[in-house]
């Protein structure tokens, strides 16, 4: 706790000095709107896990904020990337320039963060990251501009790989999708593998939105590996899972891991081909009154028990209009620097801090899928093995890239 306050000062100093803890500071709210664009996969196959589940996990949390902040209005617009980096930069810098935009949130794919928070920082904008999972966007892509609320690549392959290699599984082969994101899960993974005495045995990559994973299986199959490891999510997970279960590999010898599988994956691929399977996540649904009581809000507006991204862009969404009323500007650093500087503590972010680097360090939780037999009913598919402090999830400052964590 005497650390986590240290932090705090640290962040509070910084604020002060930016002129956003006193009472002298002047309120200014750009065009009198605070405005929230929402950047995010709504058709392709990470739209189960971000998507319209997204804007509508966004949409509740202005309501929930009461529709304004310092007396002026909270206004959202939202917008599909579908996957590509070039349309995503497209679409943020219109609204950065055009739309008046005050902050982008979301993202859903790795290589649309990288390419828009390079503007956020032309445009001297925020952008708070949720369901984009490379661990460089905190490391050596790091900025004032951004923030990275609710997982990384590091903090799953991290807790994952570590649970898998105590319980002898030594050898790995990775099946990766090829593309940033895929590149930061399987390369962290592979370090915390090695680290802790495994070794990886071999590697295959395959294109965004695959449909035919047999070859890559049985690359993986053949190399006799201990864990067949796919560092993909959406539905290039559930397509290979169910593919990995039809060619008969979980009845055999090797175990598979998932390292970004959420609730709506497991819905997707069902309990019978995915039960068994240890994952690690940021959001357990059924962890307390509090965690349970969002799930059912969320529910009742979706039909569909929201995913860690989609829990977690609430958190950051609400936790942003705070220090927005905090600090009296919608000016994206100074924002984010009073993020910085507040304790943040609700249903999602447990024992949590906002580092230098943007990333938020709060529990994990690694779980197990469970066998239909365990499951109480529908979207009841995950059962709690195993909470994991944030500090021992997410990568140390000082094994971080980021320069802001060298000063």
């Amino acid at each position: 706790m005497q650390r986590r306050m240290a932090r705090w000062g640290a962040a509070s100093a910084t604020a002060i000095a930016l002129g956003l803890a006193t009472p002298q500071a002047r309120a200014e709210i750009s065009d009198k709107v605070v405005k929230i664009g929402v950047l995010t996969d709504q058709t392709g196959l990470y739209a189960d896990a971000a998507g319209p589940g997204a804007v509508e996990a966004v949409r509740m949390a202005i309501a929930d904020f009461g529709g304004k902040v310092k007396g002026m209005p909270i206004e959202m617009i939202d917008a599909d990337h579908q996957n590509k980096a070039d349309v995503g930069a497209t679409i943020a810098r219109r609204w950065f320039e055009q739309e008046n935009v005050d902050v982008i949130v979301d993202f859903a794919n790795s290589a649309v963060a990288f390419a828009v928070s390079e503007l956020a920082k032309q445009k001297n904008k925020a952008i708070l990251i949720s369901s984009a999972g490379s661990s460089d966007l905190t490391g050596k892509g790091c900025s004032l501009n951004s923030v990275q609320w609710t997982y990384n690549t590091f903090a799953l392959a991290n807790s994952t790989a570590r649970a898998l290699v105590k319980e002898g599984a030594k050898s790995w082969y990775f099946i990766t999708v090829d593309y940033a994101f895929g590149h930061a899960l399987r390369n962290d993974a592979a370090k915390t593998v090695e680290k802790v005495g495994g070794t990886v045995a071999g590697d295959v990559r395959h294109p965004l939105n695959s449909m035919d994973f047999s070859s890559y299986l049985l690359q993986a199959q053949s190399s006799k590996a201990d864990v067949i490891a796919f560092a993909n999510t959406g539905g290039d997970l559930a397509n290979s899972i169910r593919q990995a279960q039809e060619f008969g590999l979980a009845k055999g010898r090797q175990k598979l891991a998932a390292f970004l599988m959420q609730t709506s994956d497991i819905h997707a691929i069902g309990l019978q081909a995915a039960q068994g399977l240890e994952l690690t996540t940021a959001f357990y649904w059924d962890l307390d009154d509090k965690t349970r009581e969002f799930t059912a809000r969320y529910m009742a507006k979706t039909g569909k028990r929201p995913t860690m991204v989609q829990a977690g862009l609430y958190s950051g969404v609400m936790n942003y209009l705070k220090a927005i009323d905090k600090s009296g500007t919608d000016d994206g650093p100074k924002v984010i620097a009073q993020m910085k500087a507040m304790p943040i503590d609700d249903f999602f972010a447990r024992n949590a801090y906002l580092r230098e680097d943007g990333q938020l360090i709060h529990d994990m939780y690694l779980v197990q899928v469970k066998t239909p037999a365990e499951s109480k009913g529908a979207w009841d598919y995950e059962k709690l093995v195993q909470v994991i402090p944030g500090k021992d999830a997410f990568v140390t400052p000082e094994d971080s890239a980021c320069p802001l964590l060298k000063k």
